[in-house]
């Protein structure tokens, strides 16, 4: 089968399942909704915070507040597009149709991730620009010295959480065995080992700590992380390439 037939193929699996639209729909709403919750609160309490808060405040990610809740909604859409087929069977008749397995795999990732990443980039520009209506005063502009590379690195960052949850998914095929080792991995291992002085300097390494520094435009005070916004996405890219290589190799071993 030729690849544009695969892509077509494999879009309207994806747009034809109800869940993985409104998984994206959801990560949307909620990212949007809770930045503007938060940069709302942070403008009524900005008075009563301390000077050096006031100063250290960083208005662009204030805005990206909800990304680590609308974070699980896109993890849960990298988890189906890929293993909805094993838990349904289709998988068996998808792999007679396109026998390729890289193309198979691949023509899905680049499908998912590419809607992925026109959901994230409006979700990242929505959540600046009405978390920053929000903020009023102490807003940040974009055109202000790397707010916009924030913005972009928003949407950049959803579509790398996306992509790494397929790359778990097609290792692991379980949908309910994928969102049982991701969720814990990032709501409670990656944020303890990011916060613990023992393990800082480890945490600091994962995907969603590495990654997340793209959308920060103010250094945090005694921040001494060894790597720059790009630095931590290209490091977040590197555990996707890592993700999406140990499912390709696991699914040519193994039989459907």
């Amino acid at each position: 089968m030729a690849a544009t037939q695969v892509i077509r193929s494999e879009w309207t699996k994806i747009r034809s399942v109800a869940s993985t639209v409104w998984t994206l729909s959801l990560a949307l709403v909620v990212t949007v909704a809770l930045g503007m919750l938060i940069s709302a609160l942070t403008r009524s309490e900005f008075d009563r915070m301390g000077p050096a808060a006031q100063v250290s405040l960083d208005p662009t990610y204030t805005s990206f507040a909800g990304m680590s809740l609308g974070q699980l909604a896109v993890i849960v859409f990298g988890v189906l597009v890929v293993s909805n087929e094993y838990s349904t069977g289709m998988i068996r008749t998808s792999l007679a149709a396109v026998p390729q397995r890289g193309a198979f795999m691949f023509g899905k990732i680049a499908v998912a991730a590419a809607l992925a990443l026109v959901v994230g980039m409006v979700t990242s520009f929505l959540s600046f620009f009405l978390g920053q209506a929000m903020l009023g005063p102490h807003r940040a502009w974009i055109g202000d010295p790397g707010v916009l590379r924030a913005v972009i690195g928003g949407g950049l960052y959803m579509t790398l959480i996306a992509m790494f949850s397929m790359g778990v998914a097609a290792m692991l095929r379980s949908p309910m065995l994928s969102l049982g080792i991701l969720m814990p991995f990032f709501f409670l291992i990656s944020n303890i080992l990011g916060n613990v002085s023992a393990t800082k300097k480890i945490g600091r390494f994962l995907p969603d700590q590495a990654g997340s520094k793209i959308m920060q435009v103010l250094p945090r005070a005694g921040d001494d992380t060894p790597y720059g916004p790009w630095g931590g996405l290209g490091i977040m890219a590197l555990w996707v390439v890592a993700a999406l290589i140990g499912g390709y190799v696991l699914l040519k071993r193994r039989d459907a």
